[in-house]
């Protein structure tokens, strides 16, 4: 029964049959428009835990203590060392200058972050720029 979605299989290789990259970019997609709302929308708490989702799914194919785990890990540390992420603000309730500093910096950790992600998905082939590596140039 457990062998229903094995297409080849031996002592060191199982193949599956249902290729799960069509459902994987469209998750990543749909996690990328929500990015952009909160972004928009100056939430970032959502902002950040989306790309916590979006790294979830592109770092399984990253090796743990390699560059792109290590860029991301640093760039948490440097977005938690600014404290508690700052919900959206509404109305024009002038912000103390420190408040105002901190969420402008934890504004462009995010972007950093999202930046990051999305060239990471790019270099992965899972997103809007690919190039494949065993194509020669035709100039």
């Amino acid at each position: 029964m457990g062998k229903l979605n094995v297409y080849q299989e031996t002592e060191d290789e199982k193949i599956s049959r249902i290729n799960a990259a069509g459902i994987i970019n469209i998750t990543i997609e749909n996690l990328w428009r929500d990015v952009f709302l909160a972004m928009s929308k100056g939430d970032l708490v959502t902002w950040n835990r989306k790309l916590d989702s979006i790294w979830s799914i592109l770092g399984g194919d990253v090796e743990e203590g390699k560059a792109e785990d290590i860029n991301f890990k640093e760039l948490n540390e440097q977005l938690y060392r600014t404290g508690n992420l700052n919900h959206k603000k509404t109305g024009f309730k002038k912000l103390e200058d420190t408040e105002a500093t901190k969420m402008a910096m934890q504004y462009l950790i995010l972007c950093k972050k999202n930046l990051f992600l999305r060239r990471l998905q790019n270099k992965q082939g899972k997103g809007t720029a690919y190039q494949d590596e065993s194509m020669d140039d035709m100039d």
